[in-house]
């Protein structure tokens, strides 16, 4: 094939992150989203918050990490954050559709968004960190619009929440304070589960 012609494929392979359902419902309930509408709205908070960011990033790269990051998907399915099972075998379920999704491209081009990928999954960069943040951020502003709904439906309870965002502060202290409050907030209204009712009935049993 040309480049032109390896392009295009890809280009039409991506097509493909339209029919991978996430577990997050749109913020008025009505369905959940799939994951190139979720990769297009951190595209969309990138640009609008990237002046939140801990540390001075380039907003044109991690716009571009945020739209690749997901791609995986395609072959890897979704997987739902706090499935324990299903988080095990997660990065190498990733790393093989990373290699023939990605290799579609010319060598140059896969080499790069490669690298992107990967710079995103180790969030080390300031440009990784901030889009961790972004895509951490992005389900809670959806839950708490939708009413929890997916948090109920998933019985998510407040540590697996605190756990997850461990570093989610890393990218942007301002954003997470933010989510933070929607959290302790769904917590107190009981979308989400606390856990510290639970572990007083344990000790008192």
């Amino acid at each position: 094939m040309t480049r032109l012609e390896q392009q295009m494929q890809f280009i039409l392979e991506v097509d493909k992150l339209k029919n991978i359902t996430r577990q997050t419902y749109i913020a008025d309930g009505s369905r959940k989203e799939d994951d190139a509408e979720h990769s297009w709205h951190l595209a969309l908070m990138c640009i609008l918050l990237s002046e939140y960011a801990n540390e001075k990033i380039d907003v044109l790269k991690t716009v571009a990490m945020v739209l690749i990051h997901d791609i995986v998907e395609i072959d890897a399915g979704d997987t739902y954050a706090y499935d324990e099972l299903g988080n095990q075998s997660k990065r190498e379920r990733e790393t093989a559709a990373a290699d023939r999704i990605f290799d579609l491209l010319p060598y140059d081009q896969a080499a790069y968004v490669k690298e992107l990928w990967e710079e995103f999954e180790s969030g080390e960069t300031p440009e990784a960190k901030f889009a961790n943040t972004l895509d951490k951020c992005q389900p809670a502003l959806l839950n708490d619009k939708s009413g929890g709904r997916s948090w109920r439906e998933h019985e998510v309870k407040e540590s697996q929440i605190k756990n997850r965002n461990a570093d989610t502060f890393k990218g942007s202290d301002k954003l997470w304070n933010y989510v933070r409050n929607i959290i302790e907030k769904n917590t107190r209204n009981g979308n989400i589960k606390a856990d510290g009712y639970e572990d007083e009935i344990h000790r008192i049993i």
